[in-house]
Parts: C-alpha cells; sequence; structure tokens
C-alpha cells in the first residue's frame, strides 16, 4: 500500500468546491483510507485555506436523529474558518452557498484548553465559558455519502460551510443544559425541533469526544477562544431558496440569519 499524502487531498477538495461540484468518490490514489488520514488530511485543508489554528470545530452526527439521517454510527468534527463565523441577526448571500441547509445547535466558546487525548464531561465543561444558541449552515457537497466514505467526509469537514452564533446564555451553569429544547423556525414557520439530551446523552459529552478526536489530535487540541459546534438536535431542513433562518433554546437568546 502506497503512502498517503493528505495535501494531495487537500487540495483535490479545495479544487471542487471552488469549481461548485458536488462531490464523488476521490480516487484511491489520493482518498483517505482511514478516519487518522482524514483528520490529517483535513489539517491540510485548513493550512490550505489558512486557518490553522481555526476558529473553531464543528461537531456532526452527536444526535441519533442525525447518525440515522448521515449513515454514521458516530460524531465526526471539521474545523471552522474564522471569516465563517457570523453573529446573529446578520445577513449572508444564499447564492455564496452550494445546495445548502441549516441546522439547530448548542454552541460553546472555550476559555481553556483542553489538550488532545481522552477527556472526561466534567473536564470538558469545566473548560467551557461561554454557551450559546447556534445556526450551523451545511451544504451538500456530496453525490452518495456512502460512495464517499467516512474518511473523505472527515477531510471535507463534514459538511460543515459557515456559522451563526447567538449571544451567551445568562448563568448558563445553572441551568439543565440537557433539558433544553431547541426550536428551528425557517420564515416565521416551526419546521423542526429536538432536545440537547441526544447529543449523546448530553452536549458536554460531544465536547468530550471531540477533545479524543483524530481531529483535535491532528490539530494539537483545543484551544481557549475557539468556538466549538456541540452538534445539532434536528436533521437539516435544506434550502431551494432565501428564507430567515431561527433557533432557540429558551432560557437562551435566540440566533437568526437571513439568507438573502
Amino acid at each position: 500500500m502506497t503512502g498517503f499524502d493528505p495535501m494531495q487531498t487537500a487540495a483535490a477538495l479545495r479544487e471542487l468546491r471552488q469549481a461548485r461540484r458536488r462531490m464523488r468518490a476521490l480516487p484511491e490514489t489520493i482518498a483517505p483510507r482511514t478516519e487518522q488520514e482524514g483528520a490529517e488530511a483535513q489539517l491540510a485543508l485548513a493550512r490550505l485555506m489558512g486557518a490553522d489554528p481555526p476558529a473553531g470545530f464543528k461537531i456532526g452526527a452527536t444526535g441519533k436523529r442525525m447518525q440515522a439521517y448521515l449513515g454514521l454510527s458516530g460524531p465526526a468534527a471539521g474545523f471552522m474558518l474564522a471569516g465563517g463565523l457570523h453573529a446573529s441577526g446578520g445577513t449572508v448571500r444564499f447564492a455564496d452557498f452550494v445546495n445548502p441547509g441549516v441546522e439547530c445547535e448548542i454552541a460553546v466558546r472555550l476559555a481553556r484548553d483542553l489538550p488532545p487525548g481522552q477527556c472526561s464531561r466534567t473536564a470538558a465543561e469545566a473548560a467551557v465559558g461561554e454557551l450559546m444558541a447556534g445556526i450551523e449552515i451545511v451544504e451538500n457537497r456530496y453525490h452518495d455519502l456512502a460512495e464517499l466514505g467516512t474518511p473523505t467526509m472527515i477531510a471535507d469537514q463534514v459538511y460543515h460551510a459557515a456559522a451563526v452564533l447567538g449571544a451567551p446564555a445568562d448563568d448558563w451553569h445553572s441551568l439543565d443544559v440537557a433539558a433544553l429544547t431547541g426550536r428551528m423556525s425557517i420564515d416565521g414557520a416551526l419546521r423542526e425541533q429536538g432536545v440537547a439530551a441526544d447529543l449523546l446523552g448530553h452536549p458536554m459529552n460531544c465536547l468530550a469526544w471531540l477533545a479524543g478526536s483524530a481531529v483535535a489530535a491532528a490539530f494539537g487540541g483545543l484551544k481557549a477562544g475557539q468556538t466549538i459546534m456541540l452538534g445539532s438536535v434536528t436533521p437539516p431542513i435544506w434550502l431551494d431558496a432565501p428564507a430567515h433562518v431561527t433557533v432557540e433554546f429558551a432560557p437562551f437568546p435566540a440566533v437568526a440569519i437571513t439568507l438573502a
């Protein structure tokens, strides 16, 4: 078996994105064969995009509904660009995204580093400075996920395109975070809802998983100031036209974005 060159994979992924083409399975000569190789290619892609260290990470498939939707048995993570993080209430161009969708998420901002390796939920929660509602903007860049393979999906940031962050919640430590219900509305109409406990039993379990993941190891761990999207409590809603999107995890401040 020949050696794997993550930079070749990253260059191919970047070219496909620039061409705005849906991706099929990569040639065997450059396709990552394991999740570890997928993480190495993701790091190479981050370096090509000037995002090492990144502004944060997204975690996909942390909920049972999302795992069933994606056909994955467990979570997968991808880095996030600083230029792709947006404050609530803003507007982004619908045309800038390829087959966009939106997800209903909880996000955190780290107050301290989490080194790569095994991490407990208690240690993960102790590293969190702020907790907020979030919207992830994803892109359906793939023809057939089963054909593409999980390692290539990891290399390609697991559908990630951008994220929208609400204002931090007040005194979130006093809340039963796992019991929170997330609701996502499109143009004022409720479209999906789900409970935070579906995210690996508790959202902080997702952060602990990320700290121990191959992606965190490839990037040298998680750093203070980074934003982490902990996963969607609902399947994505795919948008076929501009829309106004709102996510609520009461009593957190709501988060909203307009794709115009």
